[in-house]
C-alpha cells in the first residue's frame, strides 16, 4: 500500500505538470490558468449541488427505514470528486467530474463495493452495531 502511495505522489504531479505545459502550448498560459480556476469553481458548485441531493436522498431512505448504504458511497464519491476538482490539474479534474456526475458515479461505486467486500472478508474492517 505504501509503495502505491509513493508512486502516486511522484507520478500524478508529473502528469499534471505535463498536462499544464501541453495545454498552455495550445491555448496560452493565461487561458490555461483561467481554465483551471473555472474548473475549480464549477467543481465547488457541483459538489454543493450533488452533496445536497445525496443528503436529501439519504434522509429520505433513513425515514423510510432503509439503510442508505448506496447513498453513503455516493456521498463519498461526491466529496472525493469535489476535492479533486479543487486541486489544480487536468487529470484530477477529469476524475473529479466523473465522480460528481451521477451517470458515471456508479462505476466508482462498483469498485468501492468490491473493495469493501474484500476488506470485510479479510477482517480489516469491522462493523459495530449500537442498540
Amino acid at each position: 500500500m505504501r509503495n502505491w502511495m509513493w508512486a502516486a505522489l511522484l507520478i500524478i504531479p508529473g502528469v499534471e505538470l505535463f498536462g499544464f505545459i501541453w495545454v498552455s502550448e495550445r491555448i496560452g498560459a493565461g487561458s490555461t490558468i483561467l481554465l483551471i480556476v473555472l474548473t475549480s469553481l464549477i467543481g465547488i458548485a457541483m459538489m454543493q449541488f450533488e452533496g445536497r441531493k445525496v443528503m436529501q436522498d439519504t434522509r429520505r431512505e433513513m425515514q423510510n427505514g432503509q439503510v442508505p448504504g448506496r447513498k453513503m458511497l455516493d456521498g463519498l464519491c461526491v466529496f472525493v470528486g469535489g476535492m479533486l476538482l479543487v486541486i489544480p490539474g487536468f487529470i484530477t479534474d477529469i476524475i473529479g467530474f466523473t465522480l460528481l456526475f451521477p451517470l458515471t458515479r456508479p462505476l466508482y461505486r462498483i469498485f468501492l463495493l468490491k473493495w469493501l467486500e474484500k476488506k470485510l472478508k479479510e477482517g480489516k474492517i469491522r462493523i459495530h452495531r449500537r442498540f
